[in-house]
């Protein structure tokens, strides 16, 4: 029998009534930034202020229906949350911040904040009206539900954390604003529980449920292409036979709960790896990398069958994991944000045969020729991208030797030659607009000097330089104030400290600054202390001097 389809529109209040909400692990981690959090603050705000007979329609929520729980004597209806986690979570923890601002000493804010304590945390079984149990590792969530507790963002380990925990920080502030004016926060929690509606879909059928995804996101639904491409893989894998189909549908939710684990550890990794996926996968050699939508369809059109199926979600696994090991190293992601140069980069960490001491050679020349080409030289994505991409596809489907992908890799960097690159930081403004190669430049300065000292480069300060902002840790040693044009940004008076130590220093005279770069204990930072006199003949010098160690270190 075919399950009708029957949407229903619901205020909050009623969505929220008589069910548990949960997000499976085959879903991302919540993903919301800043940003979106914002749009939804303005349009509480916006009908706030238009009065109580208007509403706002928030969002179309896609559910998958489980068996109902019995809480003392009430009953619920429990619900995996396919599409429409993002605004759940958020507006939850909107509710919790009403709720801990609200006065429990005044009677009428007191009946609220128990009922929103009722809604949130069902009394019996301590169970929370949304779980969110997909790669939420810490806690956060639940810590904050449960105990409000709020905890540090340095407690963070991974992005997803890190934007769990700002959501609740930003959810905060949002709610202690709100009574900075006349506002009350009884009329929040109203104008929230009341006026904000939901069309909800609430299916017992999980191949229905990703039609209905597919349905809806043709009708210009915001959804990112790799969630489109999940909802494809499921639905296709739907449609098979019943005998082939339900190890598949269970392997697919443990091969995606993998993939989304891994995406929460790092930002801007599920678009990467997606493309790049597509790309190495096409049969025929490729000349440059596929956009998302493109690789979408490529794996549309692969899926055929249970073994086709899963060969793709487990190639994208294997791919997330590569995007993650360059992306999860400074130095290899620092090299350049050229997609057609990392996706190489990429194709080198696939092949788990190969011995490290090769992948590391091979990644020193990529990052050889890729810095030179796209960071001393500053060429654009339009440079090398089919040299890039045909070697990738090699890599990662032909089994190429590793003299041979030296030898592609120095082909590609011939026209390139280390004299040029030189040239090209020589008298140069190296500041403006280069703050990310810059840092990078330094990075390896410093581990060039540590290994002159003989030492093995282990450096904390590096640690919190590297998930600062560039601007954050770029110094000029003759102040930006004090150097003449013709000086300022140039290589020999730019070098790089702890974040904000710059912005503490000012605008002193030189002299003054150099027992602060001593105490970093970064090398490069005694270095530059050890010349007492800085005037523009030393800057020159210096430069000289970097150039130097530059021709030696990216030469080929």
């Amino acid at each position: 029998m075919i399950e009708k389809i029957q949407p229903t529109h619901l205020p909050l209040a009623r969505l929220l009534d008589g069910r548990l909400f949960k997000i499976p692990d085959y879903q991302r981690a919540y993903s919301w930034t800043s940003r979106e959090r914002k749009d939804l603050f303005d349009d509480i705000e916006n009908l706030y202020l238009k009065g109580a007979e208007e509403s706002h329609f928030m969002a179309t929520v896609v559910c998958l229906r489980r068996e109902k729980v019995q809480l003392g004597t009430d009953e619920y209806d429990q619900l995996d949350v396919v599409d429409g986690q993002q605004r759940l979570t958020t507006i939850v923890l909107i509710l919790n911040a009403i709720r801990l601002a609200l006065d429990s000493g005044e009677p009428r804010q007191n009946r609220v904040r128990s009922e929103i304590s009722e809604l949130l945390v069902k009394v019996e079984g301590d169970n929370l009206l949304l779980l969110q149990t997909n790669h939420d590792t810490s806690h956060h969530f639940a810590d904050f539900l449960r105990d409000s507790r709020v905890n540090s963002l340095d407690q963070g380990k991974t992005i997803a954390d890190r934007e769990l925990l700002t959501a609740v920080s930003d959810c905060r502030s949002f709610v202690k604003n709100w009574t900075k004016g006349e506002r009350d926060l009884l009329g929040l929690y109203a104008c929230i529980k009341n006026r904000l509606s939901f069309i909800l879909h609430e299916i017992s059928d999980e191949k229905l449920v990703y039609t209905v995804f597919e349905v809806l996101n043709s009708r210009g639904m915001e959804v990112s292409w790799l969630d489109r491409l999940k909802s494809i893989l499921m639905g296709k894998a739907f449609e098979l036979k019943k005998k082939n189909r339900n190890q598949l549908i269970s392997d697919l939710h443990n091969i995606w709960r993998d993939i989304y684990a891994q995406i929460g550890l790092h930002q801007g990794l599920s678009t990467e790896a997606l493309k790049f996926a597509a790309t190495l996968y096409q049969s025929d050699m490729p000349s440059r990398p596929l956009g998302e939508r493109d690789a979408v369809d490529e794996f549309r059109s692969k899926a055929k069958d249970a073994k086709s199926i899963r060969e793709i979600a487990h190639w994208l696994l294997r791919i997330t994991k590569a995007c993650d090991e360059v992306i999860s190293n400074h130095r290899q992601n620092a090299v350049t944000r050229i997609s057609q140069a990392r996706l190489l980069a990429v194709a080198i960490h696939l092949d788990s045969n190969m011995k490290e001491s090769d992948r590391k050679e091979l990644l020193s020349r990529w990052e050889k020729v890729s810095f030179r080409i796209y960071g001393m030289m500053g060429r654009d994505a339009r440079t090398g991208v089919g040299d890039y991409v045909r070697l990738a596809w090699r890599v990662a489907n032909e089994g190429l030797a590793i003299k041979e992908i030296h030898s592609e890799i120095r082909f590609i960097g011939k026209q390139f030659p280390i004299s040029k690159a030189v040239e090209s930081l020589r008298n140069t403004n190296c500041y403006d607009g280069w703050e990310s190669e810059l840092r990078y430049f330094m990075f390896r300065y410093e581990e060039y000097l540590t290994r002159r000292e003989g030492n093995n480069f282990q450096n904390e300060q590096w640690e919190r330089i590297w998930e600062a902002s560039p601007s954050k840790s770029i110094e000029h040693i003759i102040p930006r104030s004090r150097a003449s044009n013709d000086i300022r940004h140039r290589l020999g008076n730019l070098m790089i400290l702890p974040p904000n130590l710059n912005a503490r220093l000012q605008d002193k005279p030189t002299s003054q600054k150099l027992e602060a770069y001593r105490k970093t204990g970064l090398l490069s930072a005694i270095e530059v202390a050890s010349k007492s006199r800085w005037i523009k003949r030393t800057v020159r010098e210096r430069e000289e001097e970097l150039l130097r160690w530059v021709t030696n270190e990216w030469a080929d």
